[in-house]
């Protein structure tokens, strides 16, 4: 049974939609959330289709479902504010650049997070790095039932909260902290939007604030490299000295919403700016 987890903060007329990662939950964005609703900004914490549920439901979808929801979520937030700013961390970061590349003009800016496009961190089993190749054992029907567990420290360098997150996640409490494994073939749908985006990158016109631990242990700085490289826009870099990969619930949680409000705050005056010119 999918549990509706999604949150919504009232704010002003500047919105913010955020994305969370595979297998995770809004749970994930919402101390995020609530920063950036604190800093005036009306956000949405969306649940992508298939996830708050159990291993079945969330093979039931791929990432085109999951897009589609985003998509969903973006019309339903452009009806109530005048301009739009989407974040996503992990996976989600990939869903965001992909709506700002599917929607040059109407996303303001956007905050990656974590980007990952390939499981490639100090913390990954060196099998679980040969993951790029499931896209084809999934074509040949290979592993539907097989999964790559979570293994410590679970993208979290704060060992208290790693903790809290680990006991709700292997108790089964996908809704709080997100299934325990990464299915096979849901990573292989996260190699298809990976690779679908890839392509995509240099169609991303609209401002990028790239975030990323340094010391990240599910996706490696290249990651986040690729997207300062490859966009065509005007990219800030954010490097996190004392996070892991989970950098929205994290030790500096507090200066991602600080450098996150600003950022958005930034092109709001800038473009208020140049509309006053106009």
């Amino acid at each position: 049974m999918i549990q509706q987890t999604d949150f919504f903060f009232e704010g002003g007329r500047r919105g913010v939609l955020l994305i969370h990662g595979l297998t995770g939950t809004p749970m994930e964005m919402k101390l995020l959330g609530k920063g950036l609703n604190r800093a005036g900004f009306t956000v949405h914490g969306m649940q992508l289709a298939g996830h708050c549920g159990d291993v079945d439901d969330l093979l039931a979808t791929g990432w085109r479902d999951w897009y589609a929801s985003v998509e969903q979520a973006a019309d339903a937030m452009l009806g109530k504010v005048d301009q739009l700013f989407v974040g996503g961390l992990s996976m989600g970061a990939l869903l965001a650049l992909k709506l700002a590349a599917d929607r040059p003009g109407r996303i303001a800016g956007v905050g990656v997070y974590g980007a990952t496009f390939r499981y490639d961190g100090w913390s990954i089993p060196p099998l679980a790095r040969l993951s790029f190749l499931l896209p084809l054992l999934k074509k040949l029907g290979i592993g539907r039932d097989r999964s790559f567990m979570e293994q410590p420290p679970y993208g979290i360098r704060d060992e208290r909260l790693r903790a809290q997150v680990s006991t709700a996640m292997l108790s089964g409490d996908s809704a709080a902290a997100g299934l325990p494994g990464n299915p096979w073939y849901s990573l292989a749908e996260m190699y298809g939007l990976a690779a679908s985006v890839r392509r995509q990158l240099r169609q991303v016109t609209s401002p990028c604030l790239v975030a990323h631990a340094s010391d990240d242990d599910v996706a490696s700085l290249k990651n986040a490299q690729l997207v300062m490289r490859e966009v065509s826009a005007p990219t800030e870099l954010l490097l996190l000295d004392d996070s892991y990969h989970m950098i929205t619930i994290d030790k500096e949680r507090r200066t991602l919403i600080d450098r996150s409000a600003a950022f958005f705050d930034g092109i709001v005056a800038s473009n208020d700016m140049q509309r006053a010119a106009a």
